[in-house]
């Protein structure tokens, strides 16, 4: 499908990016790594890459800058996105359609090739305008972000690599703001922890309901179940009271197994679910309590954490000077940035565990939020005007 946009170069190199199907499971990343070594060719910038877990490759480029004993700045996103279901989006999500109204129709144009080609934009134009920096920039293209980064920035952020980069601030990924100028940006992520609870009984004829004490599996995970969907329900109310999503504490059942046949009592049921515990709240209260709702549902209940994150601080704004100019320059370019807490989870938590301030910035403002739905797009002139504001943001923070 053929475009006014066709002969712009900003556009078609982020469409050629997207094109790149670094999809889960099972992720190639030698095309991202062979595009984004084009990239910093073209920027006449040093690029290394990093395979600290094999095939799971990390791409730094450096911009130096005329203070280069300063922290650095740290502009950094993640190479893979989430599958796809093909038969329910418009245009094929790989292909980056522009239809006739302006929209990019590809996977990654929200989460988050965007960001990561914003970053190299607004390098790029600083550069072309003979612009010199105070701090060095670091712009970095992580793996495995959408499956926990445990091969990703988790090994990254840990070795002597990244040690010598010397960050004093990083940039990564929001989300998209609905309201029109108003862009979200995340300061702090809450503490997630998957689990799975195992309930088990007597196993039996499914006619027999045995009298006394002892529970039967099903009944032992009603108990869980009650225990976990009772507290999501109280939480929940926040929400409908106007709670923003990263300021409670989320609880979602994901997944129930057990069982051999209908007529009989199984020996051992399962349930999991996906926790995210909001940030003033006490993480070892939290697991005591949930022990002892084992406990309470009786004997032979036991659980198995999958993922069981450390608490990470927040990163405080009011006295970061990062976080004053980059307000700054987005009031000046006519929006207005709403600090909030991450509902989910981003590379910038393992900034922050290192002790790095980091703040999660995407400039979308007025854009519905697609991140791993269907038909995931982003506007042409969204797109544009996100560099512009990313040119300005990066320069401010890398003078500070």
């Amino acid at each position: 499908m053929s475009n006014q946009w066709d002969n712009d170069e900003t556009v078609q190199r982020f469409r050629e990016y997207l094109r790149i199907p670094s999809v889960h499971p099972d992720v190639d990343y030698s095309k991202c790594v062979t595009f984004l070594k084009t990239q910093a060719s073209l920027l006449n910038l040093p690029v290394f890459v990093y395979e600290l877990v094999p095939k799971k490759p990390v791409v730094v480029m450096t911009w130096e800058g005329l203070e280069p004993d300063q922290p650095s700045i740290l502009l950094n996103s993640h190479m893979d996105v989430v599958p796809v279901y093909e038969e329910c989006w418009t245009y094929p999500p790989f292909d980056a359609v522009i239809s006739e109204d302006g929209f990019i129709y590809a996977r990654g144009t929200q989460d988050m090739k965007s960001i990561g080609m914003m970053h190299l934009e607004a390098v790029k134009r600083l550069k072309d305008a003979g612009v010199r920096l105070k701090r060095t920039i670091h712009i970095s293209f992580v793996p495995d972000e959408e499956i926990g980064s445990k091969d990703g920035m988790l090994t990254f952020a840990a070795s002597e690599e990244f040690k010598k980069l010397n960050v004093g601030f990083g940039l990564d990924e929001s989300c998209p703001n609905p309201i029109p100028k108003v862009i979200t940006a995340f300061h702090g992520e809450r503490t997630t922890r998957q689990i799975t609870i195992t309930c088990r009984g007597e196993p039996g004829h499914g006619s027999v309901v045995a009298p006394g004490p002892d529970r039967t599996a099903g009944e032992k995970l009603h108990c869980i179940i009650d225990r976990f969907m009772t507290f999501r329900a109280k939480e929940k109310v926040k929400i409908d009271n106007g709670a923003w999503f990263g300021d409670i504490t989320s609880i979602n059942l994901t997944q129930v197994q057990g069982g051999v046949q209908v007529n009989v009592l199984p020996e051992n049921l399962s349930v999991s679910f996906d926790i995210r515990i909001a940030c003033d709240v006490d993480i070892d209260e939290f697991d005591a309590m949930i022990s002892k709702w084992c406990e309470e549902a009786g004997s032979g209940v036991t659980y198995e954490y999958h993922l069981k994150n450390p608490q990470i601080k927040s990163t405080e704004l009011e006295t970061l000077p990062f976080w004053k100019v980059l307000k700054q320059v987005v009031s000046d370019m006519g929006c207005t940035v709403k600090p909030v807490i991450c509902p989910g989870a981003t590379d910038a938590r393992f900034l922050r565990q290192q002790g790095i301030p980091a703040v999660n910035f995407s400039p979308f403002p007025g854009v519905p939020i697609l991140i791993h739905g269907h038909d995931e797009r982003l506007h042409v002139d969204v797109y544009k005007r996100g560099i512009d504001m990313m040119e300005k943001v990066v320069e401010a923070v890398a003078n500070v």
